[in-house]
């Protein structure tokens, strides 16, 4: 079977790195792809956003999966102009992706639904989120409505840093907010497939969004992350899928919306119970390396079954028992301006002391690799626990000289600490 994978970053570079291992793969494209993806894929020039040169691509080259691996396809609908023209596609329909594509309305589905979360208030003007402010304390919880890529969120601690967020969130017009209450505890990442109507859980990750050690400095796409959470325990996981997960694949089957693909469920493990932060409608990156680093089954099989509606016929998918924690390596600059161009070598060296390097915001430059993007690298490692898995993957981004590069060296702190204990 030929396989056309969309997205050019890290987590499409776990996936890439996956779907190879298949023994059903016939050809594995990418597009548009990155230096790492092409030691597994054709990479070819496709905007994944242009949906007609997508759909031409798929059927010249007879694709029977189209794996979308970013979200602005997936509220853009491409999943469903791809199933219009009977080509399976792994993500859901523009419908079921605005649990990402709309802040708003998955929290006003949660209060339908009675699933527990923030209290919330929607705003669409300056005024009008000025007033709102009234009903929360401080902190406060301040995010733009649609697609941020990981960034549109600030945790305002007083007035001052309040009005500063919102006047940069309704800057330009049509601009629509969700404020939240400030929720106490640890986050988790839960990921589950489903087909629309099969739930399988995908394993659990801890994400590190801030861009300083000791989650300090502003919210990145994700810094680092290691996979299984254990603070999220085998209870809590089946309370998150009773109480939120599940409850939300029934509202958008009912609503003859059904959500197919990975639904990724970000967490906040409150004194009461877990609570949703919010919803992914794709991998998580950079929890997606993780997962593919622990994953043990063929994930192509896995992928086209859930496309297929054929998820209750596959057993549950098996994941290695040792921890895997990946590292990012970011450009100078993140989560503002990079710094682009700069030269990176010794991906092998690190790659020789047994880690794997996915390679996110890469271009090549002749015969050098230089940074592209924000965040380039994930260097990913496994062990038997989050403090050695750590320590694997630390020695691995050790081996890399990215002089322009910077990467955060706590990542997995709380595990390391509870270890300790």
């Amino acid at each position: 079977m030929n396989v056309l994978l969309l997205g050019s970053g890290g987590r499409e570079h776990a996936l890439a790195w996956r779907l190879a291992q298949s023994p059903r793969l016939g050809k594995l494209f990418a597009a548009p792809g990155n230096p790492g993806i092409a030691a597994h894929a054709e990479c070819v020039d496709l905007v994944p956003t242009d949906q007609r040169a997508v759909i031409d691509f798929c059927l010249r080259n007879s694709i029977g999966l189209v794996v979308i691996g970013p979200e602005a396809p997936l509220v853009a609908g491409l999943a469903d102009n791809l199933r219009t023209m009977g080509i399976a596609a792994f993500g859901p329909g523009s419908d079921a992706a605005r649990l990402e594509g709309s802040k708003g309305f998955t929290k006003d589905l949660c209060a339908r639904e009675d699933i527990p979360t923030a209290g919330y208030a929607r705003v669409t003007s300056l005024d009008g989120a000025r007033a709102a402010l009234a009903d929360f304390g401080w902190p406060v919880v301040l995010k733009a409505d649609g697609l941020a890529a990981g960034k549109g969120v600030t945790i305002a601690m007083n007035p001052d840093e309040a009005e500063a967020a919102l006047v940069a969130l309704f800057d330009h017009p049509g601009a629509e907010a969700v404020i939240e209450e400030f929720l106490t505890g640890e986050e988790a990442s839960l990921f589950v497939l489903t087909d629309g109507t099969t739930l399988t859980p995908f394993g659990s990750a801890q994400d590190h969004k801030r861009v300083g050690d000791g989650d300090t400095g502003p919210n990145t796409g994700g810094m680092g992350a290691y996979s299984p959470a254990p603070v999220l325990t085998p209870a809590l996981e089946q309370a998150a899928i009773d109480r939120i997960v599940r409850p939300t694949v029934e509202a958008l089957a009912r609503a003859g919306t059904p959500y197919s693909g990975v639904l990724y469920a970000g967490l906040m493990l409150t004194n009461t119970g877990p609570k949703l932060i919010e919803y992914n409608c794709r991998f998580g990156d950079p929890e997606c390396q993780v997962l593919m680093l622990r994953f043990e089954d063929d994930l192509l099989e896995l992928l086209l079954a859930t496309a297929q509606g054929r998820l209750a016929d596959l057993p549950p998918p098996r994941f290695a028992d040792a921890t895997a924690l990946t590292v990012v390596m970011a450009a100078n600059g993140y989560p503002g301006t990079p710094e682009l161009g700069g030269a990176i070598e010794g991906i092998a060296a690190a790659e020789a002391t047994g880690a794997r390097v996915f390679q996110a915001g890469t271009r090549a430059e002749g015969d050098t690799l230089v940074a592209a993007g924000g965040r380039v690298l994930a260097v990913t490692a496994s062990g038997a626990t989050v403090t050695q898995a750590q320590a694997a993957a630390y020695r691995a981004v050790d081996a890399i000289a990215f002089p322009t590069g910077f990467a955060r060296r706590d990542i997995g702190w709380r595990e390391v600490e509870r270890e300790a204990d």
